[in-house]
């Protein structure tokens, strides 16, 4: 959904009103005003005079006789025309009263629609801001939907999976000999929690596609290598890149589930613990081995001895690449490092780097990779030019605080937010 421009909704909503209170301002100046009916003619009503008396009487009495009925016509005429006039006006006037009652009423409702609409624009506002707030919420609820779900559809996928194993006949020779001397069952069932481990891997290490593009950096140091052993391979990630680069490998985990899902992709995968598979390993038939974020699961003193075999398994010339989180990046400790639970002990890139030497390997190195995103880092402070050129003396105090700030940034830099994983890679001597 494209994004609300509030700001411009504001501006339309302030000219809408200022429109509206101009309109009601100019419908109120031109409201119609009742003014005052001019009264009647007093002469339209009066009688006719009386005939006057003495000589100008006889005078005039034979005018009177000729011109009376004519102004007894007019006479009746204008008492008439006064009646119609105070009819006429006494409509006009409830008319105009009428009007202005109805423009009052009107003015009113004008009045009292606008509260109405504020009224139910609050109500719909508070309405819209709750119904987001319950959307947000059900929004929030969606990562722990989402890790539920992906956990059910393992533990499904792992249920389906050994009703089909206990369904299907033992093979022959189901049992071997364990490292430790005492047997034990050749793919049996692997721990209940394993799909749970694998559901946190998809969750916060990313999807398949995800960690095969981040892997593919590696893929160059085994060119033209052979029966390539990759050491906790999970999901299988680098196997299909090295499958894709035709390069002959094989992978193992002590997760079952993470074994499956590698079986599932045709690799060649099996469940089996580390150290022991390489000891059942001849001397010189590996042609390298790859370990992903495995080395935080282990103890010392399983990791030295597991760099101690993989020196004598490795045919001489082949490489061994072991990348693991870097602690040094305070960052990555923080997050990545300790929301694992199944992590053991954490390794220092100079330790891991002196471990692997002092195993025998020749030509190590370390290669950090995954660096923290830019807009995490401290910022450094950019002066303008004219301040880094001047000579005034709070110029130069800003000069110099910039540079300490600046070179207090860099260190924090490198200590909290450098890279969030290192790999040593060294050489079968």
């Amino acid at each position: 959904m494209a994004d609300i421009d509030l700001e411009r909704l504001e501006r339309e909503r302030q000219d809408a009103d200022r429109k509206y209170n101009d309109a009601l301002t100019a419908f109120d100046a031109s409201l119609i005003r009742s003014t005052a009916t001019a009264p009647p003619s007093v002469a339209a009503g009066a009688p006719l005079p009386d005939a006057p008396r003495g000589w100008r009487g006889r005078w005039l009495q034979p005018v009177r006789r000729w011109l009376m009925p004519w102004l007894e016509a007019q006479h009746r005429f204008n008492t008439q025309v006064a009646a119609a006039f105070e009819t006429i006006a006494a409509r006009e006037h409830d008319r105009v009263a009428a009007l202005e009652r109805f423009q009052s009423a009107l003015i009113v409702f004008l009045q009292q629609i606008t509260a109405f609409v504020e009224t139910k624009d609050r109500q719909m506002s508070a309405t819209s801001v709750k119904r987001l707030d319950e959307h947000q919420d059900a929004l929030d609820t969606l990562p722990d939907l989402r890790s539920q779900v992906a956990v059910l559809q393992r533990a499904a996928h792992m249920l389906t999976r050994r009703m089909s194993e206990l369904g299907a006949p033992q093979p022959a020779g189901a049992l071997a000999m364990s490292s430790g001397g005492t047997a034990a069952v050749v793919g049996a069932a692997t721990s209940a929690d394993d799909y749970k481990y694998v559901a946190f891997e998809d969750q916060f290490r990313g999807s398949v596609d995800d960690v095969r593009a981040k892997l593919g950096a590696y893929l160059p140091l085994f060119d033209g290598a052979s029966n390539v052993l990759d050491v906790g391979c999970g999901r299988g990630e680098f196997l299909m890149l090295l499958r894709a680069a035709g390069v002959s490998a094989r992978g193992i985990d002590i997760n079952g589930e993470m074994i499956a899902a590698a079986r599932e992709r045709g690799l060649d995968a099996e469940v089996a613990d580390a150290l022991a598979y390489l000891q059942s390993q001849g001397d010189e038939s590996v042609g390298g081995i790859f370990a992903a974020q495995v080395i935080e699961h282990l103890e010392p003193s399983y990791l030295m001895r597991l760099l101690e075999t993989a020196f004598h398994k490795l045919r001489p010339g082949s490489p061994i690449v072991i990348e693991t989180i870097n602690p040094a990046c305070w960052l990555a400790f923080f997050s990545s490092y300790l929301r694992d639970p199944t992590h053991v002990r954490p390794i220092h890139p100079e330790t891991l780097e002196y471990l692997t030497r002092a195993s025998g390997f020749a030509r190590v190195s370390i290669r950090y990779s995954a660096p923290v995103a830019d807009d995490t880092r401290m910022k450094h402070v950019d002066l303008p030019a004219d301040i880094l050129a001047s000579s005034d003396p709070t110029a130069r105090a800003l000069v110099e605080a910039a540079r300490v700030v600046n070179v207090n940034a860099g260190i924090l830099n490198n200590l909290a937010f450098s890279y969030h994983d290192y790999a040593v890679i060294g050489y079968r001597s």
